[in-house]
């Protein structure tokens, strides 16, 4: 390789790392061909400064097998002292005619779900997410077994900084 393209290539490098300043915590995990409806995906948080604040979000990786236009979540933010905040999410993943939402050029999509802003955290270590799958057919009670198309699960911490 030339010390020209060496140097192209280094400024490219430099240029994608400077575009995500924000990011504090950015990790996906694969629930395979589909997410059971008991799989519960956890994540670990990094230490995180207790005078900081942050803005949370669920990223999820779908493709054209997710059959719904919704999706809700439970997503559970458990701090060290054993408090744990749960909330029961409800986020839209495709428009009317069944076009998945988010980001992407091929039929796996990217979504970016905003979960919690201004967040401060209690303590800087052991912090914890989980987030499982709580989507049902329209009229029934019972969740969706296995639900297909959703292929990664994610968590991100952006600093407000």
């Amino acid at each position: 390789m030339s010390l020209k393209s060496s140097i192209f290539f280094i400024l490219i490098i430099v240029f994608f790392a400077s575009c995500d300043k924000k990011r504090v915590f950015d990790e996906y995990k694969s629930v395979g061909k589909s997410w059971n409806k008991n799989t519960v995906v956890d994540f670990n948080l990094p230490k995180m400064d207790t005078t900081k604040r942050y803005n949370l979000f669920v990223n999820l990786r779908a493709n054209d097998n997710y059959q719904f236009n919704n999706l809700f979540l439970i997503v559970s933010l458990e701090q060290p002292d054993g408090l744990v905040k749960v909330d029961t999410l409800e986020y839209q993943m495709a428009e009317a005619d069944g076009t998945l939402l988010g980001d992407g050029f091929s039929d796996i999509k990217e979504s970016k779900l905003f979960y919690k802003s201004k967040v401060q955290f209690k303590a800087s270590e052991n912090n914890k997410v989980h987030i499982k799958q709580a989507v049902r057919k329209t009229g029934k009670v019972v969740g969706v077994e296995n639900l297909e198309g959703i292929t990664a699960v994610g968590f991100r911490i952006e600093s407000l900084e």
